[in-house]
This record gives C-alpha cells, structure tokens and sequence, in this order.
C-alpha cells in the first residue's frame, strides 16, 4: 500500500465526533493552484491528486488545502460523517475531478 493509499484509508477511517456542516468553496482567484490530474485506488475511490505545478498531494493534503483556499475550483463539504473534496459543479463533465487524467 502506497502513501496516498494509507492516507486515503486513514481519511475514510476518521471518526467525526463534531457534525461540521460548514461548506469550504474555492474562490475564482486565477493565482491559485488547479488539481490537473488524479490518482484512484482499485475501488475507484480518488486517494490523491496532482497541481499543475507537479504538487502530489494525499487526500487529506488536499482537504486541508482546499479548506485554506490553496486550491482552485474544488469545494469541501460535509458528508458520511467526513469532509469530502468535489469539483465546483459548473456543468462542464470533463473538468470534475473524477474525469481528470491519472497519473
């Protein structure tokens, strides 16, 4: 098991006590960084993504720089008991972070 694999897991194993209902959105700031590529374990689950500045980030690396506002067109809310990372929905398919190539 890689390092995106293990913090994936550690991620879907969280337990959140505290319900947080806050919703993270990215700004529409062009300075911040894009997820341009993504990395998904045998279930099909997304476990890492990468910046198109060749940044590999884990799961829980994303989530956290995403809350900050680090990263462009992702959103973060609250779901199944955890945060969840998703592409703003804007309509266009080929830009969510499931279409994205692997790397």
């Amino acid at each position: 098991m890689d390092r995106f694999e293990q913090a994936y897991e550690q991620y879907r194993n969280q337990a959140n006590e505290n319900e947080m209902t806050e919703k993270y959105e990215s700004t529409s700031n062009p300075n911040l960084e894009k997820i341009v590529a993504v990395r998904k374990n045998d279930d099909g689950d997304l476990i890492a993504f990468q910046t198109e500045s060749g940044r590999e980030l884990d799961y829980i690396e994303a989530l956290s720089e995403a809350k900050a506002g680090k990263l462009a067109h992702v959103d973060v809310f609250h779901k199944y008991g955890r945060d969840i990372l998703r592409s703003e929905p804007d309509g266009i398919s080929e830009n969510n972070l499931d279409s994205l190539p692997e790397f």
